[in-house]
């Protein structure tokens, strides 16, 4: 652990550290817009309250001074909580295009373990080069700014483009909330139909697998299903003086561990093989051997021995699960009445919930009961063969990143976008912004940072995208 440094003493003349999305960006960061859970939190007390609003308040005032053409020009819907939904209307009324970027962040959890203050927005070096560091850099204020920045640039040029854009701004997204979904709604009840939408997701990743040796522009086509699953046993409980066998705790204990050792059946989706096919003229050596068997008659070999390839592998061929969160007795001296935990699964497409539980409900037995308590099943799987807006935002990718291959692929998380599959059948996942895996490990951990040419690069990506799309 390091503390914290001296928010930085970098001059004003270097590389970047003045650039008015560089200032947008740190501005965003500094607002700790901190997800919180509507359902868990119901009885939060008002001071909770009043600091949550007063933080997007703080986003919201930073984000209309940097971009005040924007706000200006575009028109606002406020759909739910503290989402933003702006309209920059189009030449023409075919189906519009909506780009998105969510304003929540996680917590920053063990703050001395951070290089720079987590909600500081500190510009200063990394292994990456010069960059912002701060909670949400990467997810996801990050595509927020760059968006802004790209339409600010845009209206400041007198552009108006062929279509309607719409910008979907949630605020719950970290928390799985209602806010996204809350937009949705407007949109259907406007009889609003994208031609695609466009969030936050996959990236332009460098060392994506060993012997790799050009970075991957992976755009995400569909997502992996969420299942929480509440594993829960009951008892007598009692005095720790006298235990018997096989109580709560045991059980749960003896569940948990049996789904360790029992995970779901090897699956690779199409668009996980794309993406590996494209990889193979970037791999060298037995890497690129291995992965050339994607498609021979050893294919259910090589798809096997990814399930056994580390956790990033193994997530890209199966349905995952995870133990989350484990409770029993209140009390030291107490055995435990009931004990519970959760597990986390995350479903790849051609698996379902039903299927999830199914397969713990036959490896945990029948001592422990087995409840969903929330989730959603795989998105569907958007259209990236021979198609119009996959073939834009390839095109896009090949032009402002000629060092990567773009291809499709399967997320493994959960996104806002899931929830604009009801009104639109194109719905893609990319954050143009290159990202090494250090950087991608800080998502949801500590020193998450986005490089300012990465940031920069980003802003022209998107000004491409909205110049780009046709009538």
């Amino acid at each position: 652990m390091t503390d914290h440094r001296p928010v930085p003493s970098r001059s004003a003349s270097e590389e970047g550290v003045d650039h008015p999305t560089v200032r947008a960006l740190r501005a965003a960061i500094a607002a700790p817009t901190i997800a919180r859970d509507a359902g868990t939190d119901a009885d939060a007390s008002a001071d909770l309250l009043a600091a949550e609003t007063a933080a997007f308040d703080r986003l919201h005032a930073a984000l209309a001074e940097h971009f005040p053409l924007l706000h200006g020009t575009l028109d606002l819907v406020r759909p739910a909580g503290h989402a933003l939904l702006f309209r920059w209307r189009g030449r023409t009324d075919a189906d519009p295009v909506v780009l998105m970027a969510h304003q929540d962040v996680v917590p920053i959890g063990d703050g001395s373990t951070w290089t720079y203050p987590p909600f500081a927005g500190v510009v200063a070096d990394s292994p990456e080069g010069p960059a912002i560091w701060g909670r949400g850099a990467l997810d996801d204020k990050g595509c927020l700014v760059a968006i802004c920045a790209a339409v600010e640039r845009l209206l400041g040029e007198g552009f108006v483009p062929q279509r309607d854009i719409w910008l979907s701004f949630g605020s719950d997204e970290e928390v799985m909330g209602i806010t996204a979904e809350a937009a949705v709604d407007h949109l259907r009840d406007a009889d609003v139909r994208p031609w695609f939408v466009l969030d936050e997701g996959g990236a332009v990743a460098a060392d994506a697998l060993p012997g790799i040796t050009a970075p991957m522009a992976v755009i995400g086509v569909s997502e992996k299903g969420l299942a929480l699953l509440e594993l829960r046993a009951e008892g007598r409980g009692g005095h720790a003086s006298t235990p018997a066998r096989n109580g709560p705790v045991v059980r749960v204990a003896t569940a948990i561990a049996a789904l360790d050792r029992a995970s779901m059946p090897v699956r690779l989706p199409e668009p996980s093989r794309e993406l590996l096919r494209r990889m193979i003229p970037v791999l060298s050596g037995p890497m690129r051997r291995a992965v050339s068997m994607v498609d021979g008659p050893l294919a259910p070999v090589f798809t096997r021995a990814l399930g056994m390839a580390g956790p990033e592998a193994s997530a890209m061929a199966r349905t995952s699960l995870a133990t989350t969160m484990i409770s029993g007795s209140p009390a030291p001296n107490a055995i435990a009445a009931s004990a519970s935990a959760i597990v986390n699964a995350r479903i790849v497409v051609g698996d379902t919930i039903a299927g999830v539980v199914r397969h713990v409900r036959r490896v945990v037995g029948s001592g422990v009961e087995v409840r969903v308590i929330g989730g959603s099943e795989p998105s569907p799987v958007s259209p990236y063969r021979d198609d119009p807006a996959f073939d834009l935002l390839e095109k896009l990718t090949n032009s402002v990143f000629p060092e990567a291959t773009p291809s499709p692929y399967l997320m493994l998380g959960a996104t806002d976008s899931r929830h604009f599959t009801r009104i639109c059948n194109r719905v893609y996942r990319f954050a143009p912004f290159p990202m090494s895996r250090a950087q991608r490990e800080s998502v949801h951990s500590f020193d998450e940072r986005l490089t300012v040419d990465g940031l920069l690069r980003g802003v022209e990506w998107y000004i491409a995208l909205l110049r780009g799309i046709p009538e």
